[in-house]
């Protein structure tokens, strides 16, 4: 059996946008432990909303592209084609 993993990309709700990119197996859960203020990366920046929610059947190839999302190219893949 298998657990499914979602990557995930939050955007701020206040103008200008800023973006934070996870990975989690609950993106309802976990959107709301960012809006309570819980994770410290996220508590100063919030509200937050999902911008962008990919789910996967592979953990191994979840966190793969959530690394790659945080990377360089990632970020610029992530520009051109979510935002």
């Amino acid at each position: 059996m298998y657990s499914k993993r979602f990557v995930y990309i939050l955007k701020t709700v206040s103008s200008p946008a800023k973006y934070y990119t996870g990975l989690t197996s609950d993106p309802s859960a976990r959107l709301a432990q960012h809006n309570a203020g819980k994770c410290d990366s996220t508590a100063k920046l919030g509200p937050w909303q999902a911008d962008v929610v990919i789910e996967f059947t592979d953990e191994r190839r979840a966190a793969s592209f959530e690394r790659y999302l945080k990377s360089g190219s990632g970020c610029s893949f992530a520009a051109r084609h979510f935002r």
